[in-house]
């Protein structure tokens, strides 16, 4: 036994199904070689990278049709990646990467219960270097600015792997610290359109956050 609990879900992405094995709740914790801790994860954030948040689904709707042609693509903080399985079912250039030990290794899982060959995967610490990591068109990620130091580490790391001209999409459910890390992008020299992101969950409920959609050009020769 891994130590913490799993299931299976049906996702319907357009004309897409995807099945993601999943920690069965937010109440799971394994962390016995300390590899979590090591890198800064508590127990009670450990199980977040497990589970398919509503932000994460939105997010990878999104990816159904964005225009993703020629573009080197990078999931930051990705958890279960069912937006980098979006990208990759629809033949892009997507690395998925986050910090939780444990990533990967459902990735993995997920890609064969999908059929789906090998992805780009590299752990990212948005708090240290990451030098293999190299530079990317077009950044995505989903729910990740609900700790109020997020918004500063997550912005050097999008500063630190993005091309100068480069895209950025962040889905916010807004749980209060999207302001700060707008800020922090505008001062990058990202130029940023809000657009609210209001759709229907499985539940019934409608998602009430935002997508951050911010934009850089190059600067002339």
């Amino acid at each position: 036994m891994p130590g913490y609990h799993v299931k299976h879900e049906s996702f319907v992405m357009g004309d897409s199904e995807f099945v993601i094995r999943s920690l069965l709740d937010n109440r799971q914790y394994a962390d016995a070689d300390g590899a979590a801790a090591a890198v800064g994860i508590s127990a009670a954030s450990w199980p977040l990278f497990g589970l398919v948040w509503p932000s994460a689904r939105i997010l990878a709707e999104e990816m159904q049709t964005h225009d993703i042609a020629g573009k080197h693509i990078l999931e930051a903080g990705c958890g279960l990646a069912l937006a980098s399985l979006v990208i990759h079912r629809r033949l892009g250039d997507i690395t998925a990467s986050d910090r939780h030990p444990l990533a990967q290794a459902f990735l993995d899982s997920n890609l064969l219960l999908n059929g789906l060959p090998a992805l780009p995967y590299q752990s990212g610490n948005w708090e240290g270097d990451n030098p293999t990591l190299g530079r990317f068109d077009l950044i995505i990620a989903s729910d990740v600015l609900y700790e109020r130091d997020q918004p500063a580490a997550l912005s050097a790391f999008i500063v630190a792997h993005a091309h100068p001209a480069a895209e950025v999409i962040v889905v916010d459910p807004g749980r209060g610290n999207s302001n700060d890390f707008c800020k922090r992008m505008q001062g990058h020299g990202f130029t940023l359109t809000l657009r609210r992101a209001a759709r229907a969950l499985p539940g019934g409920e409608r998602f009430k956050g935002h997508v951050l959609h911010f934009r850089r050009q190059a600067a002339p020769d």
